[in-house]
């Protein structure tokens, strides 16, 4: 039986061998994350995957962010460790109520978040993500945009531009870490001399009674500008880890322990090395499907 050391030995071996790029979202252990070549959210995950230069694209995180790995990088090789890695939140929306929505609502744009199955993707005009959602809907000429599958987020949209009409798609999509939150939470902290920050998946009284709303990306860089010295993370738990290492002098701790995404948490050392020692499971997009989610997700990022 292969001891730690030897298999992260045979990890980094593989990893060379194969010219494999290792990505990793944020929600991951820190076993690996310490290992990736390029650790984010979603939108900083989907450019590096853009510009990456191996011929592998190791792949920890969700379902939808490896297929998005694979629309952008169709000559290259995606690999995620565990296909038990299926988000619940973007199994929430499939193409047919893409299309159903796009009939109901002609004048509008169909705006997809990120985390939603390649197959949404290709009925959208266009991605958005938590990060920059609120800038893409107001880049957008339509004044009626169909966003989802999270509702919260697409609250949180409306609610930063009440010149745009936002409808929902579907009627309550949400995320089961992110809902879990409660304004009672956000309280306590903030008594306790914590500074809040939440993510816009929160329910709205939770994003309200936060003292900063944004993306994991907007998060860590507010962390930084902020003067608060102790700050509660209304986030998925693992977010917490690169925060302490990237400003050790402050204080983090998670608004909620149990905020963990079961999903996030299914890779692990073992099973990557074996992702790259067997070449699987490998992820592909259907051609057809994914020529059109790739214009969407292309716009996105023009953006």
């Amino acid at each position: 039986m292969n001891t730690e050391r030897t298999l992260k030995e045979e990890f980094l071996s593989l990893k060379q061998e194969r010219r494999a790029i290792m990505l990793a979202h944020y929600y991951q252990e820190p076993e690996i994350q310490d290992l990736a070549d390029f650790v984010g959210d979603s939108l900083a995950l989907s450019r590096a995957a853009l510009k990456t230069t191996g011929d592998v694209i190791l792949f920890c995180g969700v379902d939808f962010m490896a297929e998005g790995a694979s629309i952008l990088n169709p000559a290259r090789t995606v690999l995620i460790p565990n296909t038990e890695s299926h988000c619940p939140l973007a199994g929430m929306l499939d193409a047919g109520t893409v299309r159903q929505m796009r009939q109901k609502y002609p004048d509008a744009a169909i705006a997809t978040y990120v985390n939603s199955l390649a197959e949404a993707k290709a009925e959208s005009d266009i991605m958005f993500t938590s990060g920059n959602a609120v800038k893409i809907a107001q880049a957008l000429p339509n004044e009626r945009i169909v966003m989802g599958p999270d509702r919260n987020l697409a609250v949180f949209v409306q609610r930063s531009l009440p010149e745009k009409r936002i409808i929902f798609m579907p009627d309550d999509g949400y995320c089961y870490v992110h809902r879990q939150f409660s304004v009672e939470q956000a309280l306590n902290a903030r008594r306790n001399g914590f500074f809040v920050m939440v993510h816009p998946e929160c329910n709205p009284d939770v994003q309200e009674a936060a003292d900063f709303v944004g993306s994991t990306e907007q998060m860590l860089k507010c962390a930084g500008e902020t003067r608060q010295p102790k700050i509660a993370v209304g986030t998925e738990e693992g977010f917490t880890y690169p925060l302490k290492k990237r400003y050790p002098g402050k204080e983090f701790v998670p608004l909620d322990s149990s905020a963990i995404c079961k999903e996030m948490k299914v890779h692990t050392l073992e099973s990557a090395t074996r992702a790259l020692r067997d070449m699987k499971p490998q992820v592909k997009v259907e051609k057809n499907i994914a020529v059109r989610a790739r214009k969407a997700i292309e716009r996105m990022l023009a953006l």
